[in-house]
């Protein structure tokens, strides 16, 4: 490397190291506690990049990049954090820092980043004052891959890019969506959410489109959408391109391995603009202590019991395997906040409450969690579609076939596609099955089933 760096943070240690690291690299470097002096240092034109903490003793190191801007253009600034939230990412993308890293930070990442800074010296723009997001935002994450993923939300969020975001079940996909669109400069405008059963029926497209208006659109849980769905998925976005006025943004939810062989390359590639891949719970243990305290304090300021965990209960919820991913912690965190009125949740209560959940047989856990949670959330993201009004007559059919279509295909799947197996084992007559298959549309090849 070759240049001037500029280094400002109050912390001695990292002041230290970072010299070292860039006077052994080849640079220079003047390195400093005060943001005064760094701004006086890039008003008498010292430096060539810039690497600044954002809390500094005598000021905000993110609120002087407007006028790093307006005094130096051009001059690469690289902002490092301890307040590793995904608004801190949001904020240091918006006063178009050239990059942002969280604390604590791998230092030849850092390394590399200062040495593309140095050599591009990218010409930094001034930040638009209308796009300032709001203060709190529903993510919470400390790790390496939820940095990561603050870092692309800073990326995508003012694009007009269709996004897909894909991931296991309970890792927050849709409130992925909502948050690009809420720190967005289209989250003055609706916030449409559409599933399959929501793009059925005559002009279905249209109305979407036309209550969406230039806001979002939110295909959520693609890997619900059959055939048919996917085909009116594609007319709708055809509609949206085409169409006067503000276009709406387009973005899609799938369950990641859900939709192998079955998803249409063209409906894929017209809605990954933008690939986000949230990850799993197990990918970011680090974050499950800040995770349990933050459901815990949700609990109480929802009228619950102020409640924490002892020490050694927070470590039996972190060493838990959590393969319902965030939402099952989350279940567990507001089980724990009703169990006792007591200030301290104990190692013997998580331990008591984890047992229980390992303990349920699959067949109960289905029927008490999961086929009903994801029923419930079916049903009343239907609703929630229709904002303040009623959807139109005939919902009891058109849940009960969203439901009915994949029970049968498994069964049949299950027994090989012998229908009088199929029959049997679902407990309904053959040629009930039969007209049912023909009105659902569902074809299947007779096979030997392998045991």
């Amino acid at each position: 490397m070759d240049g001037t760096v500029l280094v400002a943070d109050d912390d001695r240690t990292i002041r230290t190291v970072l010299s070292q690291a860039l006077t052994r690299a080849g640079c220079k470097v003047h390195a400093t506690s005060s943001l005064t002096t760094l701004m006086r240092w890039i008003g008498e034109g010292m430096g060539d990049a810039v690497i600044s903490d954002v809390m500094m003793p005598d000021g905000n190191g993110l609120e002087m990049l407007p006028k790093i801007a307006a005094d130096r253009p051009g001059l690469p600034v690289i902002i490092i954090s301890a307040q590793n939230t995904v608004m801190t990412a949001i904020r240091a993308a918006e006063a178009e820092a050239w990059d942002y890293l969280p604390k604590p930070f791998d230092l030849p990442d850092l390394m590399a980043r200062t040495a593309r800074a140095l050599d591009s010296r990218r010409a930094a723009r001034a930040p638009n004052p209308e796009a300032a997001a709001p203060e709190e935002l529903p993510i919470v994450g400390q790790s390496a891959p939820m940095q990561a993923l603050f870092r692309v939300l800073a990326r995508v969020m003012n694009t007009d890019l269709p996004v897909w975001i894909s991931g296991e079940s309970g890792t927050g996909k849709s409130l992925i969506a909502r948050v690009i669109h809420d720190v967005s400069d289209r989250r003055a405008r609706p916030f449409i959410i559409a599933g399959p059963e929501g793009l059925t029926g005559q002009g279905a497209a249209e109305k979407i489109l036309e209550r969406a208006g230039g806001g979002t659109i939110l295909l959520d849980g693609l890997h619900d959408f059959g055939a048919d769905a996917q085909m009116r998925a594609l007319h709708l976005i055809d509609i949206a391109a085409q169409g006067h006025g503000p276009h709406p943004r387009i973005m899609a939810t799938a369950q990641v391995g859900a939709l192998a062989g079955r998803l249409r390359d063209d409906l894929y590639y017209r809605l990954a603009g933008a690939v986000i891949d949230v990850p799993p719970l197990r990918a970011r243990a680090q974050d499950i202590a800040l995770l349990t305290t933050h459901f815990l304090y949700l609990a109480e300021e929802a009228g619950g019991h102020a409640r924490r965990l002892a020490p050694d209960a927070l470590e039996a919820m972190c060493a838990h395997d959590w393969p319902g991913n965030v939402r099952e912690l989350e279940h567990a965190a507001r089980r724990l906040s009703e169990a006792s009125r007591a200030p301290t949740i104990t190692k013997s209560e998580v331990m008591g409450l984890l047992s229980t959940r390992a303990a349920v047989t699959p067949l109960a856990a289905a029927q008490s969690e999961t086929l009903s949670d994801a029923v419930s959330t079916h049903v009343q993201r239907y609703f929630d579609l229709h904002d303040q009004l009623l959807p139109p007559p005939g919902v009891y059919a058109r849940i009960l076939r969203e439901v009915e279509a994949p029970l049968l295909r498994i069964a049949l799947d299950a027994v090989g596609g012998n229908q009088a197996k199929c029959a049997d084992l679902l407990g309904i007559n053959r040629n009930t099955l039969r007209k049912k298959m023909t009105a659902l549309d569902i074809e299947v090849t007779r096979r030997r089933k392998l045991m």
